[in-house]
């Protein structure tokens, strides 16, 4: 009984913190005429309850596309047109055919947090509680109860996720939530409802994809593990028709007519946007500081470079996975492949770190040190939109108490061994051609104090400093630049974890 006292105190702690982030600013208050996301979000029960469902994705008088069009999966639309229910209820006004465009009061901005708000307690909050109580230490109860309250605690006080949706405003909490409980499931061998859970994730925000890779290549290990002659197979046909069945079932409103259908996909694939829009830290970005890739490049020759970088950058790590299908590979190969996608994929935009963020979250308790270190530079890639938005202080102040958390209840400056950081059995096959290679984890030390340091200059500087008249974008660009150099740093940390790996998460916290 004392645990789930513990845990509801937790989980309150982080309600807390997301409601007071909420009583702040958000993406383009008072700035018409577009405004910014949280009209886009607006905009979408405005046009799912007003229109017809074949119209949602077309343009037309009444839903002019260029007017924050809808572009993201079915399951959204259907969950704005919920929202819009409860939201003629309340004020048919807040969701008027063109009249409402731009509509802000305080009465409204209270509904579409609480939105977020219920959103959360309903699909990622308990999503996050069940799989930490799922990690078993082989250790003492005690021990492993401590474990499962700061891994709680530490993932809902990530300070990303919580400004994007509480003060920028968005729903990332919904299709994460769904993919946490795909991981939960098939890495407890509901392999069938957890792909359910991320086909869910998948049909409400497409950038879930960034997953799709590892689940599958999972799945399809514990096939070839089972046997494609006996009970691998019958599982695969098992998975096979629920993804399908998931597919239909989600766009079955959209699937009467090939043209209705071509339309949605091209609203959910923006292609002719170009290989990366607002500054976003990841290859292609970084790279255009030297090189204007864009102008140089022809179109489709950025499509192909873009999907032959990741498809490569991906590829050890699925391999491995197919052949080892384990709990622990999966989660380290789900922060690869997000990461891999996040670098090097088309048109991705800076809050699609928290696609990377989550599956971080998840081996937290594993190598804390670097998860922390990493989950902090996600939410420094992010500044310059923060600013944008007016989110300084809550930035700073979540900031500051999601590393106090994870300092505290990880210990993680104790926790810096070659042992601790997993990186052994990279350090020992080295070691064989450099028998002095034995200061790993102290450089690692150093580059964290060094990194630590450099992200705050930056930010005193972004905020205090005016850039030069012919540099408007010095600050930013910096800021994309930096956190790009870090996930690159990450990319090849995480794969070394996941191709030295040999023992399969043996003797690991794992999900049973």
């Amino acid at each position: 009984m004392e645990k789930w006292h513990l845990m509801t105190i937790v989980v309150l702690i982080g309600l807390t913190v997301r409601w007071t982030v909420s009583l702040n600013s958000y993406s383009g208050a008072g700035k018409p005429p577009m405004f910014g996301d949280y009209e886009a979000q607006r905009h979408w029960q405005e046009i799912t309850f007003n229109l017809p469902v074949k119209q949602w994705y077309f343009n037309s008088s009444d839903n002019n596309l260029q007017y924050w069009g809808l572009d993201y999966p079915p399951l959204t639309a259907y969950h704005s047109l919920l929202c819009a229910y409860v939201a003629e209820f309340i004020n048919p006004d807040w969701i008027a055919l063109h009249t409402s465009h731009g509509y802000e009061s305080q009465a409204h901005k209270l509904f579409m947090r609480t939105t977020v708000l219920i959103a959360d307690l309903l699909i990622y909050i308990p999503a996050v509680v069940l799989y930490s109580c799922c990690l078993k230490e082989i250790s003492t109860k005690k021990k492993c109860f401590s474990l499962q309250i700061a891994n709680v605690l530490c993932i809902l006080l990530y300070p990303g996720l919580i400004l994007i949706d509480y003060g920028h405003f968005q729903y990332n909490s919904v299709s994460l939530g769904f993919a946490l409980w795909g991981v939960l499931g098939v890495s407890c061998d509901w392999d069938l409802l957890g792909s359910l859970a991320f086909c869910l994730a998948i049909n409400y925000k497409q950038m879930e994809l960034y997953h799709s890779l590892p689940f599958f290549c999972f799945l399809l290990g514990k096939c070839f593990k089972k046997g494609l002659k006996g009970k691998g197979f019958v599982l695969l046909i098992k998975l096979a028709c629920t993804v399908v069945a998931s597919f239909i079932l989600c766009w079955l409103p959209f699937c009467t007519e090939t043209e209705q259908t071509l339309q949605v996909l091209r609203r959910l694939f923006p292609v002719d946007r170009g290989l990366f829009e607002d500054k976003v830290a990841n290859i292609w970005c970084s790279f255009s500081i030297f090189l204007k890739i864009k102008d140089i490049w022809p179109h489709h020759f950025q499509i192909i470079i873009s999907f032959c970088f990741t498809f490569l950058s991906l590829l050890p790590a699925c391999i491995k996975l197919t052949l080892q299908p384990s709990s622990k590979g999966f989660r380290f190969t789900l922060v690869s492949c997000a990461l891999s996608f996040f670098l090097f994929s088309f048109q991705v935009h800076e809050k699609s770190i928290l696609l990377v963020s989550l599956p971080v979250c998840l081996v937290l308790s594993e190598i804390p040190f670097m998860s922390t270190w990493f989950l902090l530079v996600s939410t420094f890639s992010m500044l310059p939109l923060l600013l944008k938005d007016g989110l300084l202080m809550p930035l700073v102040v979540t900031t500051m108490a999601f590393f106090i958390a994870c300092a505290t209840s990880f210990s993680i400056f104790e926790k810096t061994s070659e042992e601790e950081l997993q990186l052994k059995s990279f350090s020992l096959s080295v070691r064989k051609y450099l028998p002095y290679f034995t200061f790993l984890s102290r450089i690692i030390q150093y580059l964290f104090l060094v990194s630590v340091i450099t992200m705050v200059l930056l930010t005193l500087m972004t905020v205090t400093l005016d850039p030069p008249q012919k540099l408007p974008d010095l600050f930013s660009v910096l800021v994309c630049f930096v956190s790009c150099l870090h996930f690159l740093f990450f990319l090849v940390y995480f794969n070394i974890i996941i191709m030295w790996d040999s023992k399969g998460g043996r003797n690991q916290k794992k999900i049973n």
